[in-house]
């Protein structure tokens, strides 16, 4: 006759408790691992990458010709100057996440430090995003950014060729080629 040992009934009852966690632990670790990275797989066709290394691997990415444009679908406005684009690599089913800061301007902040500056960030921000529902979204001279997850670069889209230039044009943003920034709030607002 086979023997089965027998667990007393207070110690099987805190085993039986325990296994739906054990259980649930388990699923939200599994789905976090990096699986393909740690096996050396390439990323799975039609998947993203995202933040933080994708500035970098957009910038080994493009041709040898900084003009050259890359195809993007606009995925979110952040505000008058920033959008979060789905960049598509020159590989076949390939593209990445990233924050697209554009070049040579600079758009009121929806962290405003008054309510004009607020009401002007709104408007900039719609501004932008009616401007990239044009659809076609393209951008190109592309650079790095000095935040990590985001490039500066150009952008055009099937009606206009300088989204930035069209932005200015609108008095929506004003020139910016770095440095400090003054805020948009007039002095006697503060």
């Amino acid at each position: 006759m086979f023997f089965q040992p027998r667990l007393n009934a207070p110690l099987r009852s805190r085993i039986v408790a325990v296994l739906p966690w054990v259980f649930v632990i388990g699923v939200a670790v599994g789905t976090m691992l990096p699986l393909r990275a740690w096996l050396h797989l390439p990323p799975a066709p039609g998947s993203t990458r995202v933040w933080p290394d994708s500035a970098n691997e957009i910038l080994r990415d493009r041709t040898a010709d900084p003009a050259a444009r890359m195809p993007v679908e606009v995925l979110r406005t952040i505000d008058g100057d920033t959008f979060v684009a789905r960049v598509h690599l020159s590989q076949p089913d390939r593209a990445i996440v990233t924050r697209v800061r554009l070049r040579g301007i600079d758009a009121p902040e929806l962290k405003a430090a008054c309510e004009r500056e607020w009401q002007m960030a709104k408007a900039a921000t719609q501004a932008l995003r009616t401007l990239l529902s044009e659809g076609n979204v393209a951008i190109y001279n592309i650079g790095p950014d000095k935040y990590s997850g985001r490039v500066v670069a150009d952008a055009a889209t099937a009606r206009t060729p300088n989204v930035s230039s069209a932005m200015l044009a609108a008095g929506q943003a004003r020139r910016y080629d770095g440095g400090h920034r003054s805020g948009w709030c007039n002095f006697w607002e503060r």
